[in-house]
């Protein structure tokens, strides 16, 4: 695992820190909402909340992470990467709530200065009383860049593919892929 000991530890740039646990999603955002069904079990949910908490499905969905802790924790940070060389985008976050419990499992972080985005993610396994294991994105966000600015719309469907590839990369990780 590739650890961040060194960042400057600053806030989110951000105004409504936790609206993912607190809802409704603020307005003046484009909001997220992506649930799909995973799998069937205590055991599948365990394996998907290990996944997501320690960042192991952001990795296998192809984003390069450093993160300060070995899983997510309120005030940690958190940095992803998509792209090569000159063409990567970082993307610094601060890991905002977490949730630990007997049927839920995740975390949401939000974004610090640099993030090409404002607003904040959540991303959740859930065990349902019928024993589905639901996979939950919540976000919201604005442009926070120029080149995000410049994307426009393209940006809001590109968040909802990765939200489906996260989907389906958990999808195969908590079976034991």
């Amino acid at each position: 695992m590739t650890r961040i000991t060194s960042l400057h530890r600053d806030t989110v740039n951000y105004v409504e820190r936790g609206a993912t646990r607190h809802r409704p999603l603020p307005t003046g955002y484009h909001h997220l909402h992506h649930r799909v069904p995973i799998g069937h079990g205590r055991e599948v949910f365990k394996r998907a909340g290990t996944a997501v908490t320690t960042f192991r499905m952001h990795r296998a969905a192809g984003v390069r992470v450093r993160a300060d802790r070995e899983r997510a924790e309120t005030g940690g940070l958190v940095e992803c990467a998509i792209g090569i060389g000159p063409a990567r985008i970082t993307a610094p976050c601060e890991v905002i709530w977490t949730a630990y419990g007997p049927s839920l499992t995740g975390f949401a972080y939000g974004t610090r200065h640099g993030h090409p985005e404002l607003g904040e993610e959540s991303f959740l396994v859930e065990l349902g009383e019928d024993g589905t294991v639901w996979f939950d994105v919540t976000a919201f966000s604005r442009p926070g860049r120029w080149y995000t600015r410049l994307a426009g719309p393209l940006v809001p469907f590109l968040q909802m593919r990765y939200a489906r590839h996260c989907g389906r990369t958990l999808r195969r990780l908590a079976a034991g892929g």
